[in-house]
C-alpha cells in the first residue's frame, strides 16, 4: 500500500518577508521601543539618554531575536505591556505597504501556510487582514505563543522549533520556513528545515553565512512559484 504524502507545511514570517515593513513600520516600532525602554531605565535609575537605549534596543535583537526577550530577562518588564507600548500605532494602514498579487501567489504554493512571525498577534492579524492574506493562512503563531517551559522563546529559538514540530508531528523535511532573518534561517536549518531567503525589503550585503542557511534565496515572495523545483516539488 501506498504511503500517502505529508503536506508541505510553509511557514511565513510576517516583516519584510510579506511586506515591506522597514519603509515605515520598523521605524515607528523602534521609535515606540526606544520611548517605553527611555522609561524603564530611567525609573531603575539605569543610564537611559538615547544613545544607550538605542545601543540596547538593537543588542538585545542580535542576541534574542527579540528585544523583547531582553527587557524582560535584564529589567523584568512585563511582556504584553513591552509589546502594547511598542506596537502603538494612530492609523496602522497609513504605514504598510501592499504589494498587488501577493494572494495569488500564495493560492500557488501547494500545502499548508501558517504564519510565524515574531510579532504580536493583534498587530500581525492587523496586518494580514489589510494585505488581504488571512484567508490563505490556516493558523497564526505570533511571539505572545513562542514559550518553552514558562519562559519566551522567540524565534530563532531551536527549542520552540522542536517543540513546534512535535505538537504537530510534523517532520523537519515537510516544513519550508520562509524569511528575511539570516539567523532565523540558521537555526531552522540546522533543524532540517527547509528554508527560503527573502532579500528585497532587508539589508544581507555582510550576512556571510546566507549560503549556509537558505536552500534558495529570492527578492521577493512572488518568485516562489517558479522556484518549486529547487525546493524539491516535482
Amino acid at each position: 500500500m501506498k504511503q500517502k504524502t505529508k503536506p508541505t507545511i510553509w511557514l511565513f514570517d510576517l516583516d519584510n518577508t510579506l511586506h515591506n515593513a522597514s519603509a515605515a513600520v520598523f521605524p515607528s516600532i523602534a521609535n515606540n521601543m526606544t520611548r517605553y525602554m527611555t522609561q524603564v531605565l530611567a525609573a531603575a535609575n539605569h543610564p537611559s539618554d538615547i544613545d544607550t537605549v538605542n545601543q540596547l534596543r538593537v543588542d538585545y535583537l542580535k542576541r534574542y531575536g527579540a528585544t523583547l526577550k531582553g527587557m524582560v530577562i535584564h529589567h523584568g518588564v512585563n511582556e504584553a505591556d513591552f509589546l502594547r507600548e511598542a506596537h502603538q500605532f494612530e492609523h496602522l494602514p497609513d504605514l504598510l505597504r501592499r504589494e498587488r498579487g501577493l494572494s495569488k501567489i500564495l493560492a500557488l504554493l501547494p500545502g499548508q501556510k501558517i504564519l510565524f512571525t515574531n510579532a504580536p498577534q493583534e498587530y500581525s492579524k492587523q496586518a494580514i487582514r489589510y494585505f488581504n492574506l488571512h484567508r490563505h493562512f490556516s493558523d497564526h503563531i505570533s511571539i505572545e505563543s513562542m514559550h518553552v517551559h514558562g519562559k519566551s522563546h522567540p524565534k530563532p529559538s531551536k527549542p520552540y522549533l522542536r517543540k513546534l514540530l512535535a505538537q504537530h508531528a510534523w517532520s523537519p523535511q515537510q516544513c519550508i520556513l520562509v524569511e528575511d532573518s539570516v539567523a532565523n534561517l540558521v537555526a531552522a536549518k540546522q533543524i532540517g528545515l527547509r528554508t527560503v531567503l527573502v532579500t528585497g525589503h532587508g539589508q544581507h550585503v555582510q550576512q556571510k553565512s546566507i549560503s549556509a542557511s537558505a536552500d534558495i534565496k529570492v527578492k521577493s515572495v512572488f518568485e516562489l512559484p517558479h522556484r518549486l523545483r529547487q525546493l524539491g516539488f516535482s
